[in-house]
Parts: structure tokens; sequence; C-alpha cells
């Protein structure tokens, strides 16, 4: 019933992917966890001892990608494989998550029983508890740079907004954004969205799937279920992945609108 794709680069086995795999592997649904390493080549055989590296299972594929496709690229991959076997659910997700097996199972039977949601995300807190504010209103360009580079007082009453936090976050909400640190999908409604817009090399090919999606079924943000995410955000430290960041939402805005985005303003009205 369900497949799992996990894009890596350079990842944490022993900190993070051993410990979630071995997780994963306790979903009762799941059909294959496809591990997809965008890592240079030969960084797996110099830096993981493999008789401790989690590929040993026949519910794991390991593929060595030839060289770093991006993330919506590189899952592309194993959503094919989930449209060609007509596995009912499709999950991406991070390798820094922490997910209960039950959990999952239990977002599945949800969504076998509410054909009209094509895509699922939980609660997502970080270590420390506190929330993760990651189901959004489409963003605008103002929303994005202005809250990369202007003040953050001046930003305040709009990055709230933006964020949905004028809506009460304890229930249910059909957000047109939701990230793709966890996305539970509906394989068939994924296929009908086109997969992942591989002209992103990484950062909005969520937003571009999900509000795709969101045309024609519900994307919930649902907190029933919460997960534990250890968000990196590369793009605030790095300035190559902020450089990248910049152009690949440049990409986006140029796809859908800069000023004159008319789905955009339909979709932010919740």
């Amino acid at each position: 019933m369900l497949n799992i794709s996990i894009v890596l680069y350079h990842p944490k086995w022993e900190q993070e992917v051993m410990p979630l795999v071995t997780e994963l592997l306790r979903v009762k649904c799941l059909r294959k966890i496809y591990l997809l390493d965008n890592s240079e080549k030969d960084w797996l055989r110099e830096h993981v001892d493999m008789e401790k590296a989690p590929v040993s299972s026949d519910k794991i594929r390991y593929m060595a990608m030839p060289e770093n496709l991006g993330y919506g690229r590189a899952h592309n991959i194993a959503l094919r494989e989930s449209a060609y076997h007509n596995t009912a659910f499709h999950l991406v997700m991070n390798s820094d998550i922490r997910v209960q097996a039950e959990d999952i199972d239990a977002m599945c039977d949800f969504m076998l029983e509410n054909p009209q949601v094509g895509q699922l995300m939980p609660k997502v807190i970080n270590p420390d508890g506190t929330q993760q504010y990651l189901a959004k209103r489409l963003p605008s360009p103002m929303d994005v740079f202005g809250r990369r580079f202007l003040p953050k007082w001046l930003m305040k009453k709009r990055n709230e907004r933006f964020e949905l936090r004028d809506k009460d976050l304890n229930r249910p909400i059909n957000a047109p954004y939701l990230s793709g640190c966890f996305m539970l999908l509906r394989t068939k409604a994924v296929v009908e969205a086109g997969l992942f817009d591989e002209r992103y090399f990484m950062y909005p090919e969520d937003i571009d799937l999900t509000r795709t999606i969101h045309r024609n079924y519900l994307t919930l943000y649902y907190p029933q279920w919460t997960i534990i995410h250890a968000h990196a955000q590369a793009s605030y430290k790095d300035k190559h992945m902020l450089r990248v960041h910049i152009q690949n939402m440049c990409r986006y805005f140029n796809k859908w609108g800069w000023l004159f985005d008319r789905e955009r303003h339909t979709f932010n009205n919740l």
C-alpha cells in the first residue's frame, strides 16, 4: 500500500538514517523504502561501514545517483516506481524526521477512508517541542524575499499570515502549501499533478507540487499526529545554498507569476 522515499546527501547514517529506517520497517502497510543517495561518487564507501548500513532488507532499495540530481528529480525515480506498481500511497520524507510507525499506518488508513485527500502532513515540531509552521499559504515574492532580507519586525504580521498563524492550528486545515519534509501523497493524485517539477534543483518543488494537487484534492495539515523535524535550514547558514534558494524561487515565480497569480489569490483565501 505504501512506498517511502528518502533523498540523502552526505547522510548521517548512524545518527539519523539507521534509527529512522529501523522504525519505518515496522510500518505494517510498507511495500518498499527507497534510499536515493545524491552524494558524490564513492562517498558512501569512504564514510560508512556497509555491514552496518541499513540496506540489507528486501524492503529497502538503496540507489546511488550518478550525480546530485536535486530533491524532486531524485524523488521522482521512486514516485514512478509507485505509479508503475499501483502503490496506493507514497511518503516523501527527510532523513531528519522522527515518526512512529503506528502513526504512519494510521495516516494511511485515514487516506484510504478519505479519497478526497490527495496529500497529508501532520503537525511538525522541533526536537525541543516547539512548533514548526510548515503549513502555509502560497508565497508572494514579498513573503519569500522580505522574510530573508527585511527586518523581522517589518515582516512580523505578514509572516504570521503566511504561516497560517491566524488559523487554529489544532484543527485540520486545507492548506495550499505543505512542506516537503513529510509529504504523504496519494499516488493517483501526484501522477495527475505530473510529479515534482524537475526544473527546480531544490526548495520550491514542494510548493509547486502541493498547489497542483490542491486543484483537485484536499491537501491537509492534520494535527492529530505529530512528528519531530530537526530542521537544518541550510540556506540560512550557507551562501551557496542561499544562492540556490534564490535561483529556484525565481524559477517558481517565472512559472506561476510574480505579481499576478490569480490562483494564489484564490487558494490563499482560507
